[in-house]
């Protein structure tokens, strides 16, 4: 790896082409399609950044009535020190909507009882939801803006009117770096400005903020203020894996091979999946976030990147969380580089990655097929991120395989069980997958391949990897609705 002088990080092969099934073009995996080059003069932009620099309070300022503040991803969010500054005008603004996606740090943004005091002056709006954010989310006073991974740059840069994100500090040539999320953050920034919407661009500069290699460098110029801020980067702790999540684990071990590439995302199943991959070989990542214990799957040679038709040698994600482990690994390292959403989930790039697996969350799945995971009838829960996009380029990919993860059931207060296979999803649930891309589904009782299989044969296939003591109601429910009475 090398660095040009425009400070992105650059590797000297000549990487091949991709194809774009949607139009027939070939383009040079190494160059997104988004990408801008942006000259920035070396001897101006130090008193260029000097002049746009101000306070928290001086920032919050700029915010207008009727503004759509689009935020940062995850650690790519701006502070709650940001945050508090732009709440304390509320009494001066109107018609204020922030947008957040992925919240992992505390704020009063995420109060129920704080915002109702805020309704029709400042708005949270969000695109995902976490469990800081779900009381808010749960209780409908927020709108929501829906987004998938591979649009969600498209979207904050249609809707947003001011966009913050935090970043490093500047290097030596004026360039700042997106740090532990890309995401939207960069798409949002230039096609708003082409397009004439974006008014405002601020960075809170955190000296904290490690820097990522790959495309996940923009230069101070197209910035409008800079806030320096140095704040601790939030910290995800691992999942310790249950029983029942070893079991679903154990199945989805299954379906992986030596030299495929995978995406997955966090939790309890994810760890138990990493747990069992010792004895793999020559893995590869292609995948929205960083997969947990990255460090140790290099370091044993599970994961080497060596069989992908892109970015050998590399890890390819979009954004970053987890614990001071990963942080110091993906710090500075060629081995891992960033690019926005747009390119990392577009579902044709993936779709050229052969072995190509995706695993992914779900809380309720249909006979029919029809997956869920962003939220049960109007309640929304969290999101449906890169799950859509990467199960549309596993079912593209040759030997591809989508799997979604989902218990069998849960359990309500009183005891009674739920089973998360349902003849119909309820009225108002969003459908994150349709069932024309839906494969593997996968519970702690088995695997179901709904790929080749008629609704029937789906149902059946469905009930069969049901909690054992709700599979009599469901069959019945199956021969009511999809056999001639």
């Amino acid at each position: 790896m090398t660095d040009g002088n425009d400070g992105r990080s650059r590797t000297t092969d000549k990487r091949p082409e991709w194809q774009d099934p949607a139009n027939g073009v070939l383009h040079d995996a190494s160059i997104p399609l988004h990408r801008a080059f942006v000259k920035g003069n070396d001897m101006d932009w130090k008193e260029e950044y000097r002049k746009k620099q101000m306070s928290l309070a001086e920032a919050a300022k700029q915010i207008r009535s009727g503004d759509f503040v689009g935020i940062g991803l995850a650690v790519g969010a701006c502070s709650p020190d940001m945050y508090d500054a732009i709440l304390d005008r509320w009494q001066e603004l109107k018609g204020v909507r922030i947008c957040d996606s992925v919240a992992v740090r505390p704020s009063k943004l995420y109060s129920l009882e704080f915002m109702k005091g805020l309704d029709g002056h400042i708005n949270f709006d969000p695109s995902f939801g976490t469990a800081a954010s779900r009381k808010i989310i749960e209780s409908r006073l927020p709108d929501y803006l829906p987004i998938m991974t591979s649009d969600g740059g498209d979207k904050y840069a249609k809707r947003s009117d001011v966009f913050i994100c935090m970043t490093t500090t500047p290097n030596d040539q004026g360039f700042v770096n997106l740090g532990l999320t890309n995401f939207y953050s960069m798409e949002a920034l230039r096609q708003g400005r082409e397009e004439g919407k974006l008014r405002l661009a601020i960075a809170e500069v955190n000296d904290r903020m490690p820097t990522i290699f790959g495309d996940n460098w923009i230069h101070i110029s197209e910035f409008d203020a800079f806030v320096e801020n140095s704040t601790p980067i939030p910290k995800v702790g691992r999942a310790t894996p249950g029983e029942k999540e070893k079991t679903i684990g154990e199945y989805a071990l299954e379906l992986i091979r030596d030299g495929d590439t995978f995406q997955m995302g966090i939790g309890a199943i994810p760890e138990a999946v990493v747990a069992g991959l010792d004895g793999k070989r020559d893995l590869g990542v292609l995948t929205e976030m960083f997969p947990i214990g990255l460090p140790q799957l290099v370091e044993k040679g599970i994961v080497t990147n060596s069989k992908k038709p892109f970015h050998k040698g590399v890890t390819v994600a979009t954004f970053c969380m987890g614990d001071q482990t990963m942080y110091d690994y993906v710090r500075e390292n060629p081995r891992c580089e960033f690019y926005p959403a747009a390119y990392t989930n577009n579902p044709a790039f993936v779709a050229q990655h052969p072995n190509m697996v995706a695993m992914n969350m779900a809380l309720i799945v249909d006979f029919s097929g029809q997956i869920a995971s962003e939220g049960i009838g109007h309640r929304m829960v969290s999101g449906v991120g890169g799950q859509f996009d990467f199960m549309i380029g596993t079912f593209y990919s040759k030997g591809g395989k989508g799997i979604t993860l989902l218990y069998s059931s849960r359990t309500l207060k009183d005891g009674s069980l739920v089973s998360a296979i349902v003849p119909e999803l309820p009225l108002g649930t969003p459908v994150s997958v349709p069932r024309s891309f839906a494969q593997y589904v996968i519970t702690e009782y088995g695997i179901a391949d709904l790929r080749y299989k008629t609704r029937r044969e789906r149902g059946e296939a469905l009930i069969n990897i049901a909690h054992p003591d709700l599979r009599g109601e469901l069959r019945a429910s199956l021969r009511k609705n999809f056999y001639m009475a």
